[in-house]
């Protein structure tokens, strides 16, 4: 896992949200997690998962990092290949 000092690895564009996702999580813990996902946090994914984010950041390649809220519900926090638009949604609005 990164530290949370560690200073940013990618500019994640225009930042958006599904309905759900604004609806189920709190605004606090989408910040968190954003700010986790920009300093290359990947959340709660495999390993494998966190080696192809990584090699993303290198190859420009799409981001994606899974997180939890306190109330159990999972999101996810996507970033565009060209880094335009980040989204934040649950894994059923996908």
């Amino acid at each position: 896992m990164a530290d949370i000092q560690t200073a940013p690895k990618f500019l994640f564009g225009r930042t958006v949200a599904t309905p759900n996702a604004l609806n189920q999580i709190p605004n606090d813990e989408i910040l968190t997690a954003l700010g986790r996902h920009v300093r290359g946090d990947w959340g709660t994914l495999e390993t494998e998962d966190w080696q192809t984010n990584d090699r993303a950041l290198v190859e420009g390649n799409r981001l994606l990092s899974a997180y939890d809220s306190k109330q159990g519900i999972r999101f996810w926090i996507i970033t565009e290949w060209d880094r335009s638009v980040t989204t934040v949604l649950l894994p059923k609005d996908y």
